[in-house]
């Protein structure tokens, strides 16, 4: 069989919905992880300075990513028979990505996200997921390279499938687990990280993944060295990233930018990361376009707006 592309992308597809509400504030309190919250009066109507809305989700922004690096891409993954979900397929099929792997679920609707952009702060992301969490009996299609963004929920349980198949049929694949998939059982995982390409987290994932201390980096690489034999991308937000290949480490600091908007940063940086792996077969040109696109998306309001 020919290939059908040279990149598929799996993942969520998300209809993200950006307010910047006048009337906000935000309390220090213990009883939130991150010690602050944002507080509105109970019972008032909250005026909005603005609103927008654009599409996301992790499969998505990597597949916009590869197209715009010049890759034949299709996006696999589920929708609803809603407004949003035949909005993000026309958004798709305008940036000449392919989508008729794509399922049409009634079973749920489309994911949908609030993004609250608090500026000199971060974002607050309400998450709802419907349709993403339906996917079921995947048709699979030949290609290079898969690229398996988080899947939540009980889709996680189909990274074997996908992973098994691409494996058998010497198909190339990046993984970047989210936290459905790295709970996991133990052996699972293992059985699924090792027939893997490339390996790809944040730091936090990582401590997840090694069950180490998220401040104990250094014993979070060596962990990742000893669990991965392909290529291991650690992402450290704005102090750079960390790399594993063929037992050298190459670590690379990122210059401070000013974010307009950090949804989706992580997806920018992997997917062009990747792109560059296949470009150029060179770990430093790769993390150098990772950085670029992670670099130009932030500069953007959505996920996919700034994108290279």
């Amino acid at each position: 069989m020919v290939n059908y592309c040279d990149i598929i992308t799996f993942g969520s597809a998300t209809w993200d919905i950006y307010i910047s509400p006048k009337e906000m504030s935000i309390i220090s309190s213990p009883d939130f992880i991150s010690g602050e919250a944002i507080a509105f009066n109970l019972g008032s109507k909250i005026g909005l300075k603005d609103t927008s809305f654009n599409i996301g989700g992790g499969g998505v922004n990597a597949a916009f990513t590869f197209k715009r690096q010049g890759f034949k891409v299709a996006y696999l993954g589920s929708l609803g028979t809603d407004i949003l979900g035949k909005e993000i397929i026309n958004k798709l099929k305008i940036a000449k990505i392919e989508t008729k792997l794509i399922q049409i679920v009634k079973s749920a609707p489309t994911n949908c996200s609030v993004i609250f952009n608090i500026l000199g702060k971060d974002r607050t992301v309400m998450i709802f997921r419907g349709a993403s969490e339906k996917l079921k009996e995947i048709k699979f299609k030949k290609a290079k390279w898969y690229y398996l963004a988080p899947l939540s929920g009980k889709l996680a349980k189909t990274t074997q499938e996908i992973v098994d198949f691409a494996f058998k049929n010497k198909i190339k694949i990046a993984f970047n687990p989210g936290n459905s998939q790295l709970s996991l059982p133990s052996k699972k995982l293992k059985k699924i990280i090792d027939k893997v390409d490339v390996l790809m987290l944040n730091q936090e994932e990582a401590a997840i993944l090694t069950k180490n201390e998220y401040k104990k980096e250094d014993k979070i690489v060596k962990d990742l060295i000893d669990l991965h034999k392909g290529i291991t991308v650690m992402t450290k937000g704005d102090r750079g990233v960390t790399v594993i290949s063929e037992g050298k480490v190459y670590v690379k600091k990122t210059k401070a930018i000013k974010a307009v908007d950090k949804t989706g940063a992580g997806d920018a940086f992997n997917s062009a990361f990747i792109s560059g792996l296949i470009k150029y077969n060179n770990i430093e040109k790769a993390i150098n376009l990772g950085f670029k696109n992670a670099s130009s998306c932030i500069k953007k309001q959505g996920s996919t707006n700034g994108l290279l």
